[in-house]
């Protein structure tokens, strides 16, 4: 995958992106991290489809349905001195991408009750983290593996990227009332390079390579001005990872025997597929989708299935 052709893809879906500053909205229900998560809403803010405002007598699918969420569901009291329940708790399937690294422990969810938009870039923000050690370790395994010392130097500068991409966010995260999750992961041990390639094929030329046409999509869509400048800022360095990513790919093909690549080959074509399940499945507050920028989940699907079309003939 050449670089020029990689940046002509991601200049074309880039402008596919409604430009919040000509006036036209980004409406949305995309989010970050495909497990589930349960947010917590007030009843009396909720507006549903007939105008009314939600109450304890109203059904929570249909509470969390007139959000963007699904069931399971459940009303909660935020006291014990109230009679009645004033809240809602949903389902939220949140889908952020990036590197993740080998072993990665901590989820990136959010301790105790924050709002949506905060827990959002709280996640965001443990993703960017996480990127770091993910980072520092392919560049040693880079250099262990003999591998080009361009390679080796892309894989640490891309390291010290992230941890700004990790300050960007969590100072969102803390904007909107969330505080980034500590990143935990598990030590490093050896790895062959077909293992590094697998991840690279996984976590780089699929995962990292969306998140950076999210990003770029994010910096012309966010109605918050601040999310613009901030993604804007980040959106360009993730290109080059991505580019890094496909950069790699080229050179473990040329190391690897055949029936190593075949496995490599296999596991991206199953990690874009995976992707668009993740995208399809992925649901979250309007409020916090428009903020934030996020495609719709049918657009987003859209956008990997053109990924997975272009990048893998």
């Amino acid at each position: 995958m050449s670089r020029r052709k990689l940046r002509r893809v991601f200049s074309r879906l880039w402008l596919l992106a409604p430009v919040t500053t000509l006036g036209v909205g980004c409406s949305s229900t995309w989010g970050c991290d495909a497990a589930p998560v349960q947010e917590t809403f007030t009843l009396e803010s909720i507006e549903l489809a007939d105008g009314g405002v939600a109450t304890a007598d109203t059904a929570c699918e249909e509470v969390c349905a007139q959000l963007g969420a699904r069931a399971p569901c459940s009303f909660k009291r935020s006291s014990a001195g109230l009679a009645e329940p004033d809240e809602v708790s949903c389902e939220m399937r949140y889908l952020c991408e990036g590197r993740r690294p080998e072993g990665l422990c901590s989820d990136g969810m959010v301790e105790g009750r924050v709002p949506a938009l905060g827990a959002l870039f709280a996640r965001m923000a443990h993703l960017e983290a996480a990127s770091v050690p993910a980072f520092e370790r392919l560049a040693d395994e880079l250099a262990a593996h003999g591998a080009p010392e361009r390679l080796v130097r892309a894989a640490r500068r891309s390291a010290k990227e992230e941890v700004r991409h990790a300050r960007a966010m969590e100072s969102l995260a803390v904007r909107h009332g969330a505080a980034m999750p500590e990143v935990t992961v598990a030590p490093f041990g050896y790895r062959s390079l077909e293992a590094l390639a697998l991840e690279n094929a996984v976590e780089g030329c699929v995962r990292e390579t969306f998140g950076a046409v999210l990003a770029g999509w994010q910096a012309r869509c966010a109605e918050d001005a601040t999310v613009r400048e901030a993604l804007a800022a980040i959106a360009p360095d993730e290109l080059c990872h991505s580019e890094l990513s496909w950069d790699i790919n080229a050179w473990v093909r040329t190391r690897l025997p055949e029936d190593a690549w075949a496995r490599v080959e296999a596991a991206r074509r199953e990690a874009w597929s995976a992707l668009e399940r993740d995208a399809a499945d992925s649901l979250m507050p309007e409020h916090v989708a428009r903020q934030s920028g996020l495609p719709s989940p049918e657009v987003a699907r859209q956008l990997v299935r053109e990924l997975a079309r272009t990048l893998m003939a």
